[in-house]
């Protein structure tokens, strides 16, 4: 399969890997061209823009920033939309706002191409490992065209609606993300102050009804307080907004989500927005 590759950051880079190591002949475009050189390495072509590197693709994978990144890579000047061949499809993986999914997918359609949203949970970890969960939106057979791309770097691929309803459960996994994190962050800060030895109530968390990932993953940061990535906070506050904002539109109060929004806006004022998500952890610590 003829792969395009657009955005290797944290998380598109080790997806771009995956795809090589899988057999797909893989063309690759960053912004910041360095990033191509390790995929280059491995067999890769650097493409000089989003453009270039969809040139005969049957598949072109995006994974960038936010809504406004996407766009121009995908319908700005150079971009992938002025030489997607007929029937390719765009297989985004970034986390944007269901408009601006379908808003791409009705772009395309009409220039003759498909569109999956098909945003990703599992962090860092699972880019790496290749087991990220993907959620998509999009039409039966763009989804099939997708599925060998995203078996690539995916445990799960679960196929939720048209274009857009990924994009809607990326913004479920985030909104639930929020409280995970948070309380993950008070529990263990109390936990401490109680003269608890860590490590061994973690043991016991997770044998009990508290287990989730994020426990498993995340309370090490909060032990040593310290926060590598992961998952930049200043990313998971943009996420948020989307979820927050979706679900105005939808006549829905989220207090919880919204009380998260606003310690997360306190971390990035403070320069905290780079570290992992679980720097939450700052706020009961009087960090934040």
């Amino acid at each position: 399969m003829r792969i395009g590759v657009v955005g290797l950051g944290t998380m598109g880079a080790p997806m771009a890997r995956h795809l090589v190591e899988a057999g797909h002949r893989v063309t690759v475009h960053n912004r910041t061209r360095q990033r191509e050189e390790p995929l280059a390495a491995l067999g890769a072509v650097r493409a000089e823009t989003p453009g270039e590197a969809a040139v005969g693709a049957d598949c072109v994978l995006t994974c960038v920033s936010d809504g406004p990144d996407l766009e121009q890579v995908a319908l700005g000047p150079s971009g992938i939309a002025e030489t997607l061949m007929a029937g390719g499809v765009v297989v985004d993986c970034s986390t944007v706002s269901p408009t601006v999914a379908r808003r791409l997918g009705e772009a395309l359609a009409a220039a003759g191409g498909g569109f999956v949203d098909a945003p990703v949970s599992g962090g860092s970890e699972g880019a790496e490992r290749g087991t990220l969960s993907v959620f998509c939106g999009g039409s039966d057979a763009d989804v099939a065209k997708a599925r060998p791309l995203l078996d690539a770097f995916a445990k799960t691929v679960t196929h939720l609606g048209p274009v857009g309803a990924g994009q809607a459960a990326k913004a479920v996994n985030q909104l639930f993300l929020a409280g995970a994190y948070a309380s993950l962050g008070e529990s263990l800060v109390y936990a401490e102050r109680a003269g608890l030895p860590l490590d061994r109530l973690v043991e016991a968390l997770v044998g009990g009804a508290a287990d989730s990932w994020v426990l498993r993953n995340r309370s090490a940061n909060v032990i040593a307080s310290r926060y590598p990535l992961g998952f930049r906070t200043s990313l998971h506050l943009k996420d948020l907004r989307i979820g927050l904002e979706e679900a105005h539109a939808a006549g829905l109060e989220l207090p919880v989500a919204e009380l998260v929004a606003r310690l997360e806006e306190r971390l990035v004022e403070r320069g905290y927005g780079g570290e992992d998500v679980s720097s939450l952890a700052r706020v009961p610590r009087g960090e934040a």
